[in-house]
Order: C-alpha cells, then sequence, then structure tokens
C-alpha cells in the first residue's frame, strides 16, 4: 500500500521547504470555518434512502432534528447556506458525500451509489457561486464519498469502501497536492468516518471496536505526523464535527447523552473546548451522522 498517493516524484529541496512553509499556514487554519452547506431532509428519506439495516424513521423528527443542526451552526456565525429538500433525492441531505473543499478547491465528487450521483449538479452550482475553484470527478472509473475523507489538517486519509475505490482517491491526491493522501481499507462500514472524526488540530477520535482500532493503526503506520488520540466506546458516537473559531475557540458538536451516554463522558475530559450536543437519532437509521450533513469551509472575505 502506497504511502502516500501524491507523492508521484522525489521533490527537491525547495519543494520540500515550500510545501512545509505551506503546511505551516495551512495548520493555522484547521477548522476556522466561515461557511456551511447544508440541505433539506425530504420525506422520502423515510422510505427510500439508503441504508444498511431496515428502521423505521420518523420524517418529522428527522426535520426537527436537522432545523437544530442548521441553527447551532448560524449560532455559532457561520454563514449557512440552506438547499432545498430534492423528493427525487431521498439522501441529499447528506451533502458531505457531494463535495471535499480544501482551500479554495471544491472537487465534486463521482458518489459510489448511481443513485446519488445527481446530488453533485445542486452542490456545484451552489459552490460556484460562492466563487469556489470547481474540479469535477469525471472519470468513470472512480468512485470518491466525502464521508470516506478525513482531512487532519496535514494530511489526507480516505477510506478505501463500497462507496469509494482507488482511482478516486488518486484523484483527489492529484487536485490537492499540497497534502499527502493515505489509503486506508474500511470492511464491514460504509464510510471510514462513520467511526471516526477529527477532535482538535492534531487529534482523532475513534471508535472503540476492533475495526476502528485498526483503521486508526493503519492511519498512524502511515503517517509522518502524529496524532492523538481520543477513544470512545461507540464507533458511532465518534463522528464528531470540531471547529476553532474566533472569539469561541475549540468547539465540538457530538451526539446527546440520549443516544450515547458513556462516549460523552469521554467529550466531557476535553476541558477547554466548548460542547455542544446535537440529536441526531432518526438520520442515523439511514446511516447518516453529524459530518454527512454539512460541507464546511473557510472562505475569505470578498473583495
Amino acid at each position: 500500500m502506497d504511502k502516500s498517493l501524491s507523492d508521484l516524484s522525489v521533490p527537491s529541496d525547495w519543494e520540500k521547504k515550500k510545501k512545509k512553509r505551506n503546511m505551516a499556514g495551512l495548520m493555522a487554519g484547521f477548522a476556522h470555518y466561515t461557511h456551511a452547506v447544508v440541505r433539506g431532509v425530504p420525506a422520502s428519506l423515510a422510505t427510500e434512502a439508503l441504508r444498511g439495516v431496515a428502521a423505521e424513521v420518523d420524517v418529522a423528527k428527522a426535520q426537527k432534528e436537522h432545523e437544530a443542526y442548521v441553527e447551532v451552526l448560524k449560532t455559532l456565525g457561520l454563514k449557512v447556506v440552506e438547499l432545498p429538500a430534492d423528493e427525487s433525492l431521498p439522501d441529499c441531505v447528506f451533502v458531505e458525500d457531494a463535495a471535499v473543499v480544501c482551500g479554495d478547491t471544491a472537487l465534486i465528487t463521482r458518489p459510489g451509489a448511481e443513485c446519488r450521483r445527481k446530488e453533485t449538479e445542486t452542490m456545484k452550482e451552489t459552490l460556484k457561486n460562492l466563487k469556489l475553484n470547481i474540479v469535477e470527478m469525471t472519470d468513470e472509473n472512480a468512485t470518491l464519498d466525502g464521508g470516506d475523507v478525513l482531512f487532519t489538517g496535514q494530511e489526507f486519509f480516505v477510506g478505501l469502501t463500497n462507496r469509494t475505490n482507488q482511482r478516486g482517491a488518486e484523484i483527489l491526491a492529484d487536485i490537492f497536492k499540497d497534502y499527502a493522501v493515505s489509503t486506508v481499507p474500511v470492511h464491514h462500514k460504509l464510510h471510514l468516518k462513520t467511526f471516526c472524526s477529527m477532535g482538535g488540530p492534531s487529534l482523532i477520535v475513534i471508535g472503540s471496536s476492533e475495526h476502528a482500532q485498526k483503521a486508526l493503526k493503519t492511519m498512524q503506520q502511515m503517517s509522518n505526523h502524529r496524532y492523538d488520540k481520543l477513544t470512545v466506546p461507540d464507533d458511532l458516537a465518534a463522528n464528531c464535527i470540531y471547529m476553532n473559531l474566533p472569539n469561541k475557540g475549540h468547539v465540538l458538536l457530538h451526539p446527546t447523552s440520549a443516544e450515547f451516554p458513556e462516549s460523552v463522558k469521554v467529550f466531557e475530559k476535553l476541558k477547554d473546548y466548548t460542547l455542544i450536543p446535537v440529536a441526531n437519532t432518526e438520520k442515523v437509521k439511514v446511516d447518516g451522522a453529524l459530518t454527512c450533513c454539512s460541507v464546511l469551509f473557510h472562505k475569505k472575505a470578498d473583495v
């Protein structure tokens, strides 16, 4: 397995120094989000959304929880772009899978589930209107879901799953050349971020299951960077949203104690954080987690 898909040639000393300077600048802005793109919950989510296990979804409750989620983003000071639900796209609320944004570049993905590929059309137009640089993944041999992409601020880890393949990871590496990109085999789970997320600039929140810990070990072995880990008892609780915001500092959106009481006790050890529990009892029934429901990025002020 390649340690870094983006290391396609041996860089010169000048290139190494330039990359190091670029990395320092990029890391300084890790998770300093200014914008969020979200999308409404369609009624069709209940009956037609993809899911690993059959479960009855309360659409009204799902919509109410999603409204609360969006309100949290607004309260934190983010400019939230709200897209309408599309009944013909039952999974459309899970916008994370449609785009990967880093810096001022947005990679429009090619989702692994063919029935979800039209979701990228609205996302492309939205990010284009926000004046991001748009790159589309058009290779028919490539698949990539944003839920398989873990950006640490220093590098990318891309889960190889039923939804994301090697070619998709290679294209991401080609687009975001400032960063190393490593692939992580994921078994028995939908996405890499089903059981992990970033909890800080060098902190990975990880589930305690055997496959989650195995994936973490792979990431540690493939990286030149050192990461601390925060292990939570429940894999699903490991999907959190970390932000570093002006006048607010470290902020972590995480599942509620009603859903995962033991995992929330672990989050409460993060003493210098603003911890915000966000309910997700309904969308999780169709394999949706907190990061799935927004595309977050930092946008420079328009001149």
